[in-house]
């Protein structure tokens, strides 16, 4: 069952705090994003409350005395849940329910509810549910001795085992099986990886805030025809397909989850299997929503997270989308970013400029070298082709000489064909891998 339920628009009061060294406008731009997670988990925004205080109340938040206030508030716009901005703790959470009358969550509770909405795959679905019992179990609560074990035999003494004790066990014995889960689809996934790897194919990821654009941007550039939604966290699974670049190059572009102000670290760390993909990328192209009302928080919050899960080094490219909702904003963004892009992932305009930009910032690291290819070797010209840009091939009567720009990777591959004469000998064992990956698609 979600944390939110949907058999009606349930009204939600949404309350923040303030308090060093967060202002009152941090705090109302991080209250309007929570309005669009509850509008996005099925619930309506009936009002807000913001407090001033040097610290939250360790026991109820706001303090007895707010709490109380909000109670009436509660009452007077007839709300069914108190959302709160940070994270609350078991005791603040059963302390609140018990002043206010009704169910007190957190965002946390609101961004683990939309998770369990759209995840798919059964990974997906399995890392949700992890991360949801994590949440959940310093949050079991007793009820009682009704449903306890009865004494019973002779020199038995006490209850038994209360109720919360055989929960706490059956949620203890799920989390294990799923993490169990968890480790063999990830073993799954790095023998996946490494097959790529074995075939030389480069990978790209996009990256970004929540609702950025990233699947339109997929599905603009791979016709990867993947979920598009005007909505928060609409992708939950990743999805990876085949991207070829202007000069004729193959990668694999994966396209991930979304990230929002304080990602639950549940998430972060059951989604670490996933996020890998992330890290292991040779090129994350970090999209930036142009017509946002506060890109730089947006792009703040995304490195927060590309530094949790150890992907800050990698090599990042800006890319600015929906420049068809405010293109003005878009190229101030794109000129105050040297080397970024700008384009409208939903129109297909500047994405030309967007692959062109990839290719380029791959190529750094390549290296333009000349091969002597036999005559009958009209397998490792095929294979040139895929790995790397072929920039000129001449006939030189025994022969042909290519020039060709290769990664690092491609060159090892094919280093026996840039001595002519171990080309024949060495050839074949160069090549013993020629197309040894898996199309994702």
């Amino acid at each position: 069952m979600s944390l939110i339920e949907r058999s009606f628009r349930e009204r939600i009061v949404l309350v923040g705090v303030v308090s060093w060294p967060r202002g009152l406008d941090e705090v109302e731009a991080s209250l309007d994003e929570l309005s669009l997670l509850v509008d996005t988990a099925g619930a309506d925004e009936a009002a807000r409350v913001i407090q001033a205080r040097d610290a939250p109340d360790p026991a109820t938040y706001l303090g007895r005395g707010k709490a109380e206030e909000l109670h009436r508030l509660c009452e007077e716009v007839d709300a069914d849940t108190v959302v709160f901005d940070e994270e609350l703790t078991p005791a603040q959470q059963r302390n609140l329910e018990q002043i206010l009358g009704r169910t007190a969550i957190d965002r946390t509770a609101v961004i683990l509810d939309i998770f369990a909405q759209n995840a798919r795959t059964e990974e997906g679905r399995a890392q949700v549910e992890l991360a949801l019992l994590r949440y959940r179990l310093p949050r079991l609560r007793g009820r009682g001795l009704s449903l306890s074990q009865q004494a019973g035999g002779i020199g038995t003494r006490g209850p038994g085992e209360t109720q919360l004790e055989v929960d706490r066990r059956r949620i203890m014995r799920r989390i294990a099986k799923l993490e169990g889960e968890l480790r063999a689809l990830e073993a799954t996934r790095h023998t996946q990886r490494r097959s790529r790897r074995r075939g030389s194919l480069r990978s790209v990821s996009l990256v970004g805030y929540t609702n950025a654009g990233k699947s339109t941007l997929l599905n603009a550039l791979t016709d990867a025809d993947v979920l598009v939604e005007n909505r928060l966290f609409a992708t939950v699974d990743p999805r990876t397909r085949r991207l070829e670049l202007p000069g004729g190059e193959v990668v694999l572009c994966s396209d991930t989850v979304g990230f929002v102000r304080k990602l639950p670290h549940q998430l972060v760390e059951a989604f670490h299997s996933t996020l890998e993909v992330v890290a292991d990328a040779d090129l994350l192209v970090h999209v930036v929503d142009g017509s946002a009302r506060d890109p730089k928080g947006a792009v703040d919050a995304v490195h927060r997270v590309l530094a949790e899960i150890g992907a800050e080094d990698v090599p990042e490219l800006y890319c600015f989308n929906k420049a068809d909702l405010d293109p003005d904003a878009a190229k101030r963004l794109s000129a105050a970013t040297p080397g970024s892009v700008t384009c409208s992932g939903r129109t297909g305009e500047g994405t030309d400029r967007l692959l062109a930009a990839i290719a380029e910032h791959l190529r750094i690291h390549d290296r333009t070298l000349e091969l002597q290819i036999p005559y009958e070797r009209g397998d490792v010209l095929a294979a040139l082709h895929r790995a790397g840009e072929v920039l000129d091939q001449r006939d030189t009567g025994s022969g042909l000489a290519v020039r060709v720009r290769l990664d690092e990777a491609a060159r090892q591959r094919f280093a026996a064909f840039g001595e002519p004469d171990r080309a024949d000998s060495n050839g074949d064992e160069a090549l013993s891998h020629p197309d040894d990956h898996e199309d994702p698609a």
